[in-house]
């Protein structure tokens, strides 16, 4: 004996799979409106998704924004959601990029304080056009502060100058 409603036997999705993927279709909605107008520009999108995105923004009311979000829903139907996705996707992959370069500067940077010569060396020869007498001072600097307990002004200045010479 089955407990299946007559649409499951028909083939048709159940009430409760449709208001599942209306409700993935908002917070993929929502995901839209969070980003910058840039991130934006880079994504697929029709008219009528841009423009239900742009009215969001003016919205106050909490229930005008919950039905403005269904509404948001129901144009994301239409919209090619694995391009979408896929431009997510990128958005992850440069943030993830981003990150491990940041990681690999802060480890020169700490190697730059923490090591004498050896490290220093080894930047230089990687970085060749580094300004050499503003990168000993801050070092020196991120030295001494760190010895008296200081915050790290010149530990942040240094970072600046290795991402700046890095070209980031």
């Amino acid at each position: 004996m089955s407990f299946e409603s007559p649409a499951d036997q028909q083939g048709r999705p159940s009430k409760t799979q449709l208001k599942q993927e209306m409700q993935a279709l908002q917070a993929l909605g929502e995901k839209i409106i969070a980003l910058s107008n840039a991130q934006r520009a880079r994504l697929p999108l029709s008219t009528d998704m841009l423009a239900a995105v742009e009215e969001t923004s003016r919205i106050r009311s909490h229930e005008g924004r919950r039905r403005h979000m269904q509404y948001v829903g129901k144009v994301m139907r239409r919209e090619d959601l694995a391009a979408i996705q896929a431009a997510f996707d990128e958005f992850e992959q440069e943030s993830a990029r981003r990150d491990h370069v940041f990681h690999r500067l802060e480890k020169w940077r700490d190697r730059l304080i923490d090591d004498d010569n050896e490290a220093l060396e080894a930047f230089i020869a990687e970085y060749p056009d580094v300004d050499r007498q503003a990168l000993r001072q801050l070092i020196r600097n991120a030295r001494t502060e760190r010895e008296r307990g200081k915050p790290p002004a010149s530990a942040r200045k240094l970072f600046k100058l290795i991402r700046d010479t890095a070209g980031l």
